[in-house]
């Protein structure tokens, strides 16, 4: 925004100059031409991504200067020289190609022409080899300039790539490390169950075989022990089915996957939660699908979305449904329909694996993938 300002302020000195030393045969023809040039300066960022409109405006701009400084003798030819350079120079950097060549053969087929209609005055004109030598000298430069930039969006494109399956192998180095958590954890809870259960087991039979032969205060301790050992025994299975079970899921692992996505890919997350979404008691099936869901579709938010904003929804209307979404940026051009690969296959099976629904929506430049699940009210209660 800065180098905008910057540039208007040049080209504002750039025409008063000239129209000072133009004098009365700069004026109103000058002023004119001055007014046509900022008119079409300042319509050409409405459409810097229609190349003919811009082509159009900057010609406009170009004619304009030149007919106003025409007249003047050297000086206006040297501002009109100045004011084609500038414009060729806007032609490379927003055009396309061939529109900016284009473009530049115009720009320097009008400072020749005129250079060579102010030589009327011998004394003063500017000669046309300096309009020509400046014209190549600007070419070679903006030439050059624009195979940099090439090259830079080039280096960008790489950089992207590279940038992007770093991120993919740590995405894969993350689930190898889950899958071997998960390995370990099963690993554990079959060797409780299948050591110290059993153990557990052999030591209340013993308990009820003395339990069954004691009497007096041996028969109240034989039952204090046996308590014990059921109670010891129902740990045991419990802990051993939360081994089996646990799996990552829930706001708290939602939140640890937002914050490592914003920091690793400069994301913009807005996470919304509305109606007690928190507070729903979700199983522990439909918990994980949520997760693996709104994973997936950040994941996709980062390879297809337009933009780094991402915008999560919780909520629970009515303490009946649980419904969650997840909105990006889909771009603004011609919707496409939606075609689901072999991530948005697996969200949705896994969504209604778990009694859930999973929708997919294009609209208004936007991509939404919304889950649902119907709570019952009885099932809340017992769970």
């Amino acid at each position: 925004m800065r180098s905008y300002w910057a540039w208007l302020a040049w080209l504002g000195a750039m025409w008063a100059a000239a129209l000072l030393q133009g004098g009365a045969a700069a004026t109103p023809r000058g002023a004119l031409g001055c007014a046509l040039f900022f008119a079409c300066y300042f319509a050409s960022p409405l459409v810097f991504r229609r190349p003919a409109a811009l082509f159009a405006l900057l010609t406009g701009a170009l004619l304009a200067s030149s007919a106003a400084l025409h007249g003047i003798g050297a000086a206006g030819a040297l501002y009109a020289l100045l004011l084609a350079a500038y414009l060729a120079g806007e032609a490379a950097y927003r055009l396309p190609g061939r529109w900016a060549a284009a473009f530049g053969a115009l720009a320097a087929a009008s400072a020749i022409a005129s250079a060579s209609l102010d030589a009327s005055d011998s004394a003063r004109a500017l000669p046309a080899a300096f309009a020509l030598l400046f014209a190549a000298a600007a070419a070679a430069a903006l030439t050059l300039y624009r195979r940099e930039r090439s090259a830079n969006e080039e280096g960008g494109a790489r950089f992207e790539a590279l940038l992007s399956e770093y991120r993919k192998l740590k995405r894969q180095a993350k689930s190898g490390e889950d899958a071997a958590r998960a390995e370990e954890r099963t690993n554990v809870a079959r060797q409780i169950h299948d050591s110290v259960g059993h153990k557990l087991t052999s030591l209340l039979m013993q308990i009820e075989m003395f339990r069954m032969n004691a009497a007096g205060e041996h028969l109240a301790a034989a039952e204090q022990m046996k308590r014990l050992a059921q109670d010891s025994l129902e740990e045991t299975r419990r802990a051993v089915k939360t081994l089996q079970e646990q799996e990552q899921g829930g706001i708290p692992a939602l939140l640890r996957l937002i914050r490592n996505l914003e920091a690793e890919s400069y994301l913009q997350v807005e996470f919304t939660v509305r109606h007690g979404a928190l507070s729903v008691p979700l199983g522990n099936e439909p918990s994980i699908a949520v997760y693996r869901a709104i994973q997936e579709a950040m994941t996709n938010a980062m390879r297809h979305g337009a933009s780094r904003r991402i915008g999560i929804l919780l909520e629970s209307p009515g303490g009946r449904v649980f419904r969650f979404e997840v909105s990006n940026d889909a771009g603004g051009g011609p919707e496409q329909p939606i075609r689901e690969g072999f991530g948005l296959t697996a969200m949705r099976s896994r969504i209604e694996k778990a009694g859930g629904e999973l929708t997919l929506v294009r609209a208004g430049g936007q991509f939404l993938v919304r889950g649902t699940f119907k709570l019952e009210q009885g099932e809340e209660r017992g769970r």
